[in-house]
């Protein structure tokens, strides 16, 4: 796994009224700070990505639908430099993926309806000046395909 990268199982309660999962508490180890909270969404098939964070850590949990997160060690000197990891994220497998500051990641919705991520960020978004930095999702120097993989 790319270094700095943690995951934690998320345990679902569910009973007859419905169902309850946490997903990231203040006295988790991976906890480090409250920035944000926000979701976003993808339609079946779209990609979103490439972008990495220079403060910011995310912790991702797919609420709805599945996802798969691709992540990219760019960072020179990381022991995982050039790595690529994949996690499958939903609700077939429900985790918090915490991703830290200069790893590339993006998603692709792999359900057969839209996929809702919600990240609980370690840091605010800045309209101004956020610290987001973008790179084209297919045409970049990226070592991953996109393309479902059959066979």
């Amino acid at each position: 796994m790319i270094d700095g990268v943690r995951t934690k199982s998320l345990k679902v309660i569910p009973d007859e009224r419905g169902m309850l999962m946490e997903m990231l508490r203040a006295d988790d180890d991976v906890f480090i700070k409250f920035g944000q909270i926000y979701m976003t969404t993808a339609y079946p098939g779209v990609v979103k990505g490439w972008h990495y964070h220079k403060k910011q850590c995310d912790n991702f949990v797919v609420v709805k639908g599945m996802m798969k997160v691709v992540l990219y060690d760019s960072r020179e000197g990381s022991s995982t430099h050039n790595e690529v990891n994949e996690f499958f994220m939903g609700e077939r497998n429900p985790i918090l993926l915490q991703i830290p500051p200069y790893v590339f990641h993006g998603f692709k919705c792999i359900s057969e309806e839209m996929a809702i991520v919600v990240n609980c960020s370690t840091e605010v978004y800045v309209y101004d000046n956020p610290d987001e930095f973008r790179v084209h999702p297919h045409d970049n120097d990226i070592p991953y395909d996109w393309n479902r993989k059959d066979g």
